[in-house]
């Protein structure tokens, strides 16, 4: 094996061995301090193990998700905007577990990018831990990978994956039990979520503002600031409900909008019928329709439109459900109803 001195190295080939492990240090604080029962978040091994018994499980199955943050990642690099995205990463996760009616239990992330940034990527990481800590379940572990020449300047990407439990026979849709008049009850967004931003930044490009402009829609802040608003958690004020029986069906609003997504909670003999008067759309989605000149269908099958998650439930639940969401801090109405399809 050559000893040169003057032999090439990973670090000059653009891989920054020294920056990886000083990140790891990093962060190890922040996943431990996701810790919960099950679990022993404790980065550096090859893999993690979780005691389902230890968690309160009888009979359960696991439930497993993945997903991105998609192209709202390029405001995040172009203003330097990266404490929220990691919570946007485990939100899109977890939500989608939670539309199951699984308990998120573990959550592992995979950051790619060309230049190890170890402040900005601890920044995205401490939004990760952020997001678990929201949704209770435990970061794990991950990989960092940098790779000059795949990515280029300060770009990056982020996926998540994650992992829950629900008992035997509490899966959700239950689709045998739901019937024509079952309420959908709405939980708020808090925006566009992680959803649509590739056309947002294309309204954002036709409105000629720049990203440190006042938002149109919201006097306080900036259109970053606005629009990298992150993705609401559900999991602890609607898991409750689940695991005592109150739902028939949930549905997480991403891609697909309020056209694509319910359907894949619904029994194919019924659809939902909703009622586009019993809210009023938000602010920042307003100003891309008008700005954009985006028609109502497109709306609706682009964005949530002002409503993160929906829940079907039985006309004889409606009240206390709602009341239970409320209470939980939720912002959450009656939006429609469940119809035979013709």
């Amino acid at each position: 094996m050559s000893k040169s001195e003057n032999g090439l190295t990973y670090a000059a080939a653009g891989v920054d061995i020294d920056a990886g492990e000083a990140l790891v240090s990093a962060i190890k604080p922040l996943a431990a301090r996701t810790r919960r029962p099950g679990a022993t978040p404790a980065l550096g091994g090859f893999g993690a193990l979780f005691d389902l018994k230890a968690a309160g499980f009888d009979d359960p199955l696991i439930v497993t998700t993945t997903d991105g943050v998609g192209t709202k990642l390029k405001i995040a690099i172009e203003t330097g905007r990266h404490e929220t995205v990691g919570i946007d990463l485990v939100a899109m996760c977890v939500n989608d577990l939670l539309a199951q009616g699984a308990e998120p239990l573990l959550f592992l992330d995979y950051y790619a990018t060309g230049r190890l940034d170890v402040a900005a990527a601890t920044s995205i990481i401490g939004g990760i831990a952020e997001g678990c800590l929201q949704a209770g379940c435990a970061l794990v572990g991950g990989e960092t990978a940098e790779m000059p020449g795949l990515y280029e300047g300060e770009d990056y990407d982020l996926a998540g994956f994650s992992l829950g439990a629900v008992e035997r026979g509490h899966a959700l849709p239950r689709l045998d039990l739901q019937n024509t008049g079952d309420v959908i009850i709405a939980l708020a967004s808090s925006g566009p979520h992680a959803n649509g931003f590739s056309l947002i930044r294309k309204v954002v490009e036709v409105s000629g503002l720049d990203w440190s402009d006042p938002a149109p829609f919201c006097d306080t802040r900036t259109l970053a600031e606005a629009l990298m608003e992150p993705t609401r958690i559900y999991v602890k004020s609607v898991l409750p409900l689940m695991q005592a029986g109150l739902v028939k069906g949930a549905a997480h609003i991403t891609g697909g909008g309020l056209i694509e997504n319910p359907p894949r909670a619904i029994a194919e003999h019924l659809r939902a019928r909703f009622d586009w008067q019993s809210w009023p759309l938000p602010p920042v989605f307003r100003w891309l329709a008008e700005t954009g000149n985006i028609s109502d269908g497109e709306m609706r099958r682009t964005f949530n439109c002002g409503i993160g998650f929906i829940l079907i439930v039985s006309p004889d639940n409606a009240e206390p459900v709602l009341a239970s969401l409320l209470n939980a801090g939720e912002v959450a109405f009656v939006c429609g109803a469940l119809e035979a399809r013709a």
